[in-house]
Order: C-alpha cells, then structure tokens, then sequence
C-alpha cells in the first residue's frame, strides 16, 4: 500500500487563500453585482476568460425601456384586491396592456415613488404613501428588470418604510437604485446586464417633501446634487461599468416645460468628462406627473420628465394618467469598451379609468388625444431633428 505524503499545513493554507481570491465577489468593486439574466448574453465556452477579442464577439446590442412613476392610489388598491380575490393584492392586470413593452426590452426600468408596507397593510394614500408589499412582485411579473427608488415620498414611512421596500423588491428579484438599508449599500452602485454590457443604475431625488434625512441614516435615499452624481458615475466606470444611467426625480409638478434647475443640472451632467469620455450615456427623469421634453444635451440624452405610468388623478383636474415610456438601443463601439445610443424612441402610456383601471399604450388611433398632448410635450425642444421617433 503506498502511503499519502502529508502535505504541509503552510501550503494548504496558501492553497485555501488562492480559492478564496479567484472565488472573490464584488468586494471593493463598488458594485452590486447580479448573476447573469435573461437579459445577458453567456459568453460562448470557447470564449470565456477570453482577451479583448472574445469580449468583443460576446457583445451585442441591446434595448433599455423606462418608464414614470408608479404611485397606487387607495382605489387602486382596493381594485388589486378585488383581483386577488380578496386574499391579497394582484397588480398584474392593472399593468398587463404594457406588459409586452416591458418584457421585449432587454433593461426595462420603472420609478417605484411610494415606500412597501406590510404584508397585511395598512395602506394609505397622499400625502404619505404606504402601498402593498405585492406590488413587487407585479412589477416583476409586468418585465421590470430594476426600479428606481428615490422619490420625494421615499421616506413617508421612515426608514423602516426604506427596509421593508428594499426587502421587497429583493425578494421579487427586482433590482434596485436610490436607497438602502445601511451606509455599505448606499456605498455601492446597482448593475445591470445586457448584451454584455455592465449598466450602472444610479437615482437621485430633489427633495423629501419637507422629511428630513434622519442624521442616524444619512444613506437612506440619495438626495440629487450634480457633483455627488458626477462622483458616482466616476465611481461606477472605475469599477466596471460600461454605460451609466441615472434616474432623477426633479422639477415642477403639472408643468410640461422643464425647469431651470432641470436644465441646468442636465447640462452638468451631460458636460462631465474624464479623458474626454462623457461620465453619464442617459439621464431619465420622473416626478413631473405630466410628460416632459426628451432633448440631447451635450450629446448625451435627456428625459427631463416622464409621467406617470401607474396613478389615478381626474383627468378633468389633471394629466397625471399620461405619459411617455422611453426606448434607447445602445451599441458597442467596435473600437473600445464604450457604448453609445443609435437608436431613440418613445411611446405614449395611459392609464384608463375604468373600471376596470388598466395602463395602456396610447397611439393615435387608440386615445388620440392622450397621444397628442403627450407627442407634443415629447418633440417640444427639438428631439426629432436628433433622431427622437415613435417607436413602432
């Protein structure tokens, strides 16, 4: 019988250290990393671990849809139980008509402006918000890839309403940008996957309502300040990303036209550079309620408002049950690792009254006048003379 020589515990030691580093997660890369989705292109075998070369075979087009702000009013509520059978909350009807939308894109991205509550409730509406758990999982089922989740309302429920929102989402697999649960998530940034693309998603919001930031949770929502967000989007090509997206809730509700501040901070987003390479590829706006312009600033696109995709406002009073989803396709350069927008699009959502209530797609032959109020507001500053279409 042959005997095992006995190995020295210093080289297993070493040996246990060297798995560890090439087993390594995200640590340090600044970067809340998901395994590869539907969305991701697997590299083929023969290419993995591959050089520049392999990397760029494995890249691929891909399409990023954004949509405004979902905001449950009471009596949406109470129809999301109704279709639950009353054991429940369903929203997965409510949200079924843009569905298709949503799954067909490779990145789909929402705006979830109200905190998650308990399973059981309560829940309530204006001027402080706390809307079922199971509005995650809907926004799942409807395609929704990640969420933007700095909003004036983020803290209506504290940062307990923080927690149980991020929770939530996390258990629905939704990905998530704009507030955390300590200060080394709020540290990291949000990635996402597409064409084999690493995308950053980064979310900001103008104001908490008059709420303050608890000085115990400083990193609970992430408050819109042009440096801050220039320093983060630094931060995330540093660690990896590819393509930067950040999501703003700015502005003036009920005005079509955006502000000063909105254009100004566009202009500072959009003119940051760093070895002449722009720091941000698109900048999605919500929290006007009414469909903004969409505009190239420096080059760069600019959503200054979407709408709303899910609300309930009268529309005798209002227009908070229209606005715009965004549609960019972004492609690889064929000689670097950056990514640029060749095509850019937009669609007209509506939410239908009812009942039952349902959010839509608007054309001009189906809500015509939804359509045009929201066509109008889109192209107002020129879009279409930089390629802005309608998307098919």
């Amino acid at each position: 019988m042959t005997r095992r020589r006995k190995v020295p515990a210093a080289l297993l030691l070493a040996a246990v250290l060297l798995l560890s580093a090439c087993a390594g997660g995200t640590g340090g890369s600044g970067l809340r990393t998901p395994p590869a989705g539907p969305s991701e292109t697997a590299a083929h075998p023969s290419e993995a671990g591959g050089g520049p070369a392999a990397q760029a075979r494995s890249r691929r087009a891909f399409t990023l849809l954004a949509t405004g702000d979902v905001i449950p009013y009471p009596w949406i509520i109470r129809q999301a139980r109704s279709e639950a059978g009353g054991q429940g909350y369903d929203f997965r009807q409510i949200l079924s008509g843009v569905a298709p939308l949503v799954r067909a894109a490779d990145v789909a991205l929402c705006h979830l402006e109200t905190p998650l509550g308990h399973e059981d409730g309560p829940f309530t509406g204006y001027p402080l918000f706390r809307s079922p758990p199971q509005l995650a999982a809907a926004l799942r089922d409807t395609g929704y890839t990640g969420c933007s989740t700095a909003s004036n309302h983020t803290l209506d429920d504290g940062v307990e309403g923080v927690r149980r929102t991020l929770d939530a989402l996390d258990a629905a697999g939704v990905r998530h940008a704009g507030s955390a649960r300590d200060a080394r998530e709020a540290a990291r940034h949000t990635e996402l996957r597409a064409g084999g693309a690493r995308v950053a998603h980064l979310s900001y919001t103008s104001d908490t309502n008059g709420i303050p930031v608890p000085e115990a949770a400083p990193w609970a929502v992430n408050l819109l300040e042009p440096g801050r967000v220039v320093a983060d989007a630094r931060a995330a090509r540093r660690a990896g990303a590819d393509v930067v997206v950040v999501s703003v809730h700015w502005g003036t509700e009920w005005q079509t036209e955006p502000d000063s501040r909105q254009r100004e901070t566009a202009r500072v987003l959009t003119a940051a550079r760093t070895a002449g390479e722009r720091d941000v590829d698109l900048v999605i706006g919500t929290h006007n309620h009414v469909a903004q312009a969409y505009e190239k600033v420096n080059g760069t696109w600019v959503v200054y408002g979407l709408g709303d995709q899910m609300a309930s406002f009268v529309p005798s009073l209002y227009r908070g049950n229209e606005g715009s989803m965004a549609r960019f396709t972004f492609v690889p350069r064929s000689d670097g690792d950056r990514w640029d927008v060749r095509r850019a699009e937009y669609l007209v959502g509506h939410s239908v009254m009812g009942p039952p209530f349902r959010v839509v797609r608007a054309t001009a032959g189906r809500h015509p006048e939804v359509h045009a109020r929201v066509a109008k507001a889109v192209l107002s500053r020129g879009a279409a003379a930089d390629g802005l279409r309608e998307a098919d």
